[in-house]
């Protein structure tokens, strides 16, 4: 969901017909969005161009949209009234592949709230359609057009896996260890990064290569290595089992030469960095750091070709749920240049962020903090927290 700032200038009733009659017009060229989920004879869900269309909603609120206050701290109850779901819906058959919630509210502020299926598109994906869309609203051309091709990612004739694809393995699915919404119940919180913070954990985690040269890590990495021992620690895993981090990697520049620009599905590779719990936890900081460094490292178009075998093969998706960590970078997703034709978003951030998956997200336009937002059990939560904030303020003191 994107929020715009309405500056006291009331409802804007044209600004909400300019976001349809331009949503209409990107969805000429991409007109998948506008299809349907069916299950094809061979057992893959597959896009039927139906062209049933885009559910579209508009929303008021008496309120100024001041009052939504920080959103990069992800409150569900809150966010949630600002996008259309398909609750209820028995099967993702029956789920839209795209809605869209417009919400103005008295001061003339607007928020976009967007929810897309990720079986047909990934965030670059939506991204190309989003740019397409506000580029249409301001009456200008299309910056970017669908490449809609898919068999550019199709199995090899025959199959070939070249490397082991732990992502897919399956886990200890031991009760104490599973992440359950269902039977416990989820709490989310936000946790907010200082560029100083960053800095410091940088300099306390320099990798040192194979070769024996030094390296400096990216702030991904350090994030998403805190993480994964801040949520194995919190789920109590024992120091036998094996824990994994599984990253969601933008697979599209890995090829050579990259995939066709616009590609519209699914680009996403996912890397897996596993250790024992007791590797994890009693190693320095920078052994987890290298560890998802390396993992990130294996991500090449071979790898991408091989997984997509391995799928292909044994019918398997990756499998977020239980005690692996999983996290996806939305910061590096360009909302904030999304422009319908009365300005940029001030904040962007995920209504709601979805079971067992954590997002690092840009905190607003105007800041440089990265926000981690995810969902854990109550009893789990409390000392992800306590972790998390101990090393905030252990690194803020430098």
């Amino acid at each position: 969901m994107m929020t715009f700032k309405g500056e006291g200038r009331g409802r804007r009733p044209p600004v909400i017909e300019t976001i349809r009659e331009s949503l209409a017009k990107a969805l000429v060229e991409f007109y998948p969005l506008a299809g349907r989920l069916v299950m094809g004879s061979d057992g893959r869900m597959a896009v039927r161009c139906t062209g049933e269309g885009v559910p579209f909603v508009e929303a008021t609120s008496e309120n100024d949209i001041v009052v939504l206050g920080d959103i990069s701290t992800i409150n569900p109850a809150m966010l949630r009234k600002l996008v259309k779901h398909s609750d209820g819906a028995p099967t993702i058959l029956e789920v839209p592949l795209l809605t869209v919630q417009v919400t103005t509210f008295k001061c003339g502020g607007i928020v976009v709230g967007i929810v897309m299926n990720h079986v047909l598109v990934d965030g670059k994906a939506i991204m190309d359609f989003m740019a397409c869309w506000t580029d249409l609203a301001r009456a200008k051309p299309p910056s970017v057009l669908p490449f809609l091709d898919r068999s550019v990612l199709r199995p090899r004739r025959p199959p070939h896996i070249n490397f082991p694809h732990h992502e897919y393995a399956p886990r200890d699915r031991r009760p104490g260890h599973v992440v359950d919404p269902q039977t416990k119940p989820l709490v989310y919180k936000s946790f907010c990064f200082k560029p100083h913070t960053l800095i410091q954990l940088k300099k306390a985690s320099r990798i040192t290569t194979h070769n024996g040269s030094s390296i400096v890590p990216t702030t991904f990495e350090v994030i998403s290595a805190l993480v994964w021992i801040s949520q194995t620690k919190a789920l109590g895993i024992g120091p036998h089992e094996t824990t994994k981090l599984l990253i969601a990697v933008d697979g599209r520049p890995k090829f050579d030469p990259p995939l066709p620009s616009g590609y519209f599905g699914n680009g996403i590779a996912w890397s897996c960095a596993e250790c024992s719990a007791g590797e994890l936890t009693r190693n320095p900081f920078s052994f987890a750091v290298r560890t998802v460094h390396e993992a990130l490292a294996t991500i090449t178009e071979s790898y991408i070709r091989s997984a997509i075998d391995y799928v292909e093969l044994n019918r398997v998706l990756v499998d977020c749920k239980g005690s692996a960590c999983c996290i996806s970078k939305w910061s590096q997703l360009h909302f904030y240049k999304m422009d319908f034709g009365f300005g940029r978003p001030f904040q962007v951030a995920p209504a709601m962020v979805p079971d067992n998956l954590i997002v690092v997200t840009s905190r607003s336009r105007e800041s440089d903090e990265l926000v981690v937002s995810l969902g854990l059990p109550r009893d789990a939560m409390d000392v992800f927290s306590k972790l998390i904030q101990h090393e905030l303020t252990l690194k803020s003191k430098f």
